[in-house]
């Protein structure tokens, strides 16, 4: 009988490329039968602190701060943006050192996009807004600027907004490293043998993915909230890349930087050390 593993990614483009193999049957476990949920990455780091409902989970590398006791992380499936991350946009050009004035709308306070515009900038307002409501609300005027990840880092200018800071720039200047935004962890529980046969499989649909990088695409079209397919292909490319199929030193080290700098800076309120499944 296969063992059951409840599976939970969110519902973009990336993810449903990421996982592509084991959703449509293109690779069938002979060993494990994995049930997929989708849900926004705030919510998904919200159940991993609160009740571990998923064996495997997508989260924040901020988030694993706070669930290190339950989870490992798997050494594949990472979003990892080499001189490009989350962005912050406003409706005019202003200068960055606004950014400590401003009414920023953000896409939850346990994403990775979070913890870097607070190391960047310590002190500013904010409010927590769905992702995708964060461009609408920056247009309408209900904030002064937005914290964009997911497809609103490629397509905020047809909004009419301008780019104040790109967080992955920034964060490449100022460490040489590239800026980790989120993986995929794994319950600790489950124990060495199991963690390891889960991993396989789900190495193995990244892989298929970009073996099969057209079809793969095809099917992150439906996830993609009616972006043109040029910039789904894109967007994927930015974060289904090379580190996603497995973390390099560099990768490691800039998630282990990121939440000793959260820490070192009173974000984070623990020291945390990053470990991952063999």
């Amino acid at each position: 009988m296969k063992k059951q593993i409840k599976l939970a990614h969110s519902p973009d483009s990336d993810d449903a490329f990421m996982f592509y193999g084991l959703a449509t049957d293109k690779i069938i476990p002979d060993t494990l039968d994995f049930t997929h949920v989708l849900k926004d990455i705030q919510s998904l780091n919200q159940i991993a602190m609160t009740t571990q409902e998923y064996d495997v989970t997508a989260v924040s590398f901020h988030s694993y701060a706070y669930i290190s006791d339950h989870y490992a992380l798997l050494p594949h499936g990472a979003s990892i943006g080499d001189g490009y991350g989350p962005i912050v946009v406003a409706r005019e050009p202003v200068s960055v050192s606004r950014i400590k004035d401003m009414l920023i709308g953000v896409p939850g306070t346990l994403t990775s996009a979070f913890l870097a515009l607070k190391l960047h900038t310590p002190e500013f307002q904010y409010k927590v807004l769905p992702f995708d409501e964060i461009i609408d609300e920056v247009v309408a005027g209900n904030v002064d600027a937005g914290l964009l990840i997911h497809e609103g880092q490629l397509t905020y200018h047809e909004q009419g907004l301008d780019k104040i800071l790109d967080l992955g720039r920034w964060w490449k200047q100022e460490t040489g490293l590239p800026l980790p935004m989120g993986g995929n962890a794994i319950k600790r529980d489950l124990g060495a043998e199991l963690q390891r046969e889960v991993s396989r499989w789900l190495h193995k649909s990244i892989q298929y993915s970009l073996d099969n990088r057209e079809s793969a695409l095809a099917y992150a079209m439906q996830f993609a909230r009616d972006m043109e397919v040029e910039t789904a292909d894109r967007f994927v490319a930015m974060w289904v890349n090379r580190s996603t199929l497995g973390y390099t030193e560099n990768d490691k080290k800039a998630v282990q930087l990121l939440l000793d700098e959260g820490f070192r800076k009173g974000v984070i309120p623990k020291q945390v050390t990053v470990e991952f499944v063999e």
